[in-house]
């Protein structure tokens, strides 16, 4: 017999009279601290029921609170009990109720007896370690913490406060290191009996009572006064998530846990049958003497906290979704955003699908409906063409579309009369191709044949409002791919602006464009507006715009031939 083994039990009782069976089925005996706070009854039941194994019993009851010092004392008098009742025990392991054996026992027991001198206790310094989530390091050894953290929290960190405001820092006892670590621990006889029955101790004892989450640092502190030979790690798997709490393993979990070669695994649900059955009644299973590797599985854990804090890219989550920034991604994938084309070039959106091949709409944002491509009413992900629906939460509306979508690249036209509510939320997007015709709105007012009074001060309005547009795309927040002609310039030599954005979008192979949608008559647009300025009003976003007409696709008009005499 080497391994005598202290549990901890607090809940699921059924399930750790299981375990505890099987250990000393083994040959392991088993003392057994039970929480005070489990009710007198249950308590007896599962007593009596375990009782009658010679080699199982029971420790003095403490209430255990988490993180506080009854913890360590739980742990210290059902280890007294077993070095007294076991003299042949040469390793104490300390487990829960929730943990459960991966590998047969004897595994464990030949293992600890090939290192008879060898201490497992994860123990490290708070300098050395980044193991504290939203909690206090060096600190907890230098403060006093007469409050519940968890039952009193408000007094807690005011008393943390009034500690830090006043510069009140205890002393530590002389000659011991402050070390944390997991709680779960596998000492030798002599450093675990060197702790216990240090004439030092009671020092140490009332210095580490008032030490915050003192069962994580008592014993990987003193374990480094007294082992010839610690490996800094823990025999149980137990991981964390990145706030701190232990995962919990599930059914689900099976064949991960098999796949970690542990020894001992913690926290079980208690209700995860298929596990309880795999390790603890499979006769079939092989043994074998692998060394305990839970990096095996470190990399699915990894994986699956990127998930939990991260999500995935345009995929929004409650715990994520009130934070500005807490987005991994803004939206799912890249599309386009068309200001003021749709208005200089007539058939603008059929061309483009034909040159490209994505999925383009038109107005998306405008003010009576969301103008979906076709004219389809309802798109994927029953995403409605409904105006107010989109209204109550744009962004929502534009990363479900983008989410709904995958695959296929999204093309829209955008503009100042539209719900400009979204443009700051586009301009912040990777994946986010903006092209801008500043000034290109005036287009349809000059084709409108309304009257002038009316155009004027709707020129006004829009001009305004797509000057503080660019404002936003040019802030240098601005992360999408964002290209903004005026535009003047832009029909001066419109091939080479429209073959860029071609080639962008990608969606086909690269070739040269061989023909531009066709341009709006844009005879007298210079003249409506040099009326806008003679009414008071400077329409300034269309650049250096002539008066004259202006050529069409850089084209001259002919000069008439003349003769010349000699």
């Amino acid at each position: 017999m080497s391994v005598g083994i202290v549990m901890l039990v607090h809940t699921a009782l059924g399930r750790a009279e299981q375990v505890a069976r099987h250990w000393t089925a083994a040959g392991c005996p088993v003392v057994i601290h039970v929480d005070s706070k489990v009710p007198k009854a249950a308590y007896e039941t599962f007593r009596d029921a375990l009782e009658i194994d010679p080699m199982i019993r029971f420790s003095r009851r403490y209430r255990c609170e988490w993180g506080s010092w009854a913890l360590v004392q739980a742990s210290q008098d059902a280890s007294e009990m077993m070095l007294a009742a076991h003299p042949d025990v040469r390793h104490v392991y300390l487990a829960s109720g929730s943990c459960l054996p991966l590998r047969p026992v004897e595994e464990l027991i030949a293992y600890l007896a090939e290192r008879p001198r060898t201490d497992f206790i994860e123990s490290a310094t708070t300098a050395d370690v980044p193991w504290t989530v939203g909690g206090l390091d060096e600190e907890r050894f230098t403060m006093r913490f007469p409050f519940s953290w968890r039952r009193q929290r408000y007094l807690f960190d005011r008393f943390v406060e009034l500690q830090r405001a006043v510069g009140y820092r205890r002393r530590i006892p002389a000659g011991i290191v402050p070390h944390m670590g997991s709680q779960w621990w596998c000492l030798t006889r002599q450093t675990l009996t060197a702790i216990l029955q240090d004439p030092k101790r009671p020092k140490y004892d009332a210095y580490f009572r008032s030490v915050w989450i003192p069962d994580e640092s008592y014993f990987q502190t003193l374990a480094r006064l007294y082992s010839t030979n610690i490996e800094s790690r823990s025999l149980t798997l137990s991981k964390f998530d990145f706030q701190g709490k232990p995962h919990i393993f599930y059914d689900d979990h099976l064949q991960l846990l098999r796949r970690s070669d542990c020894f001992v695994a913690r926290k079980i649900w208690p209700h995860a049958e298929r596990i309880y059955d795999a390790f603890l009644t499979d006769a079939a299973r092989q043994k074998n003497r692998m060394e305990p590797n839970p990096g095996k599985i470190d990399r699915i854990f990894a994986r699956a906290v990127d998930r939990r804090t991260r999500g995935r890219a345009g995929l929004y989550m409650q715990s994520r979704y009130p934070n500005m920034g807490w987005e991994n991604g803004v939206t799912a994938g890249k599309y386009s955003v068309f200001q003021g084309f749709a208005e200089l070039f007539q058939g603008f959106e059929p061309w483009l699908t034909k040159a490209t091949g994505a999925q383009v709409h038109g107005h998306l944002f405008a003010p009576e409906r969301a103008e979906f491509a076709g004219g389809q009413r309802i798109l994927n992900g029953a995403l409605s063409d409904s105006a107010a629906l989109r209204d109550y939460n744009p962004r929502a509306f534009l990363t479900n579309l983008i989410w709904n979508t995958r695959g296929e690249r999204q093309c829209f036209q955008y503009g100042p009369a539209d719900n400009t509510k979204i443009n700051w939320q586009i301009s912040r997007d990777p994946n986010a191709q903006f092209s801008v015709i500043s000034g290109a709105w005036a287009v349809p007012l000059f084709k409108s044949n309304r009257d002038f009074a009316d155009l004027r001060q709707e020129a006004a309005a829009l001009q305004k409002i797509e000057a503080k547009m660019l404002d936003e795309l040019r802030s240098p927040d601005a992360k999408a791919r964002i290209r903004i002609w005026t535009m003047a310039e832009f029909i001066e030599a419109p091939m080479e602006p429209l073959q860029l954005i071609i080639d962008e979008i990608g969606q086909r192979p690269s070739r040269r464009l061989t023909e531009a949608p066709r341009l709006e008559d844009l005879t007298g647009f210079g003249q409506f507006l040099q009326n806008l300025k003679n009414h008071g009003m400077h329409p300034y976003l269309m650049g250096d715009f002539p008066v004259d007409p202006a050529p069409r696709h850089g084209q001259r008009p002919q000069r008439k031939p003349y003769l010349v005499k000699k």
